[in-house]
């Protein structure tokens, strides 16, 4: 399976990276926040990693203060 590249547009034109922020800036009360990136993916020898960005505002895993 291969991945799309975020860098490449497509027949609408847009780039995978631009059509997320598009559809996360539809959203009412939306602001420019809700586009950041919040993940990094690596592929390397075949092997792809998904990474959580030490800056996202969310993290999975719930609040660690409960």
């Amino acid at each position: 399976m291969t991945t799309p590249d975020a860098h490449q547009p497509d027949e609408t034109g847009m780039t995978p990276d631009e059509k997320r922020r598009d559809q996360l800036l539809a959203a009412p009360d939306a602001v420019e926040a809700d586009a950041a990136p919040r993940i990094d993916v690596t592929e390397r020898d075949g092997v792809t990693r998904i990474d959580v960005r030490d800056d996202a505002p969310v993290r999975p895993g719930g609040d660690e203060e409960e």
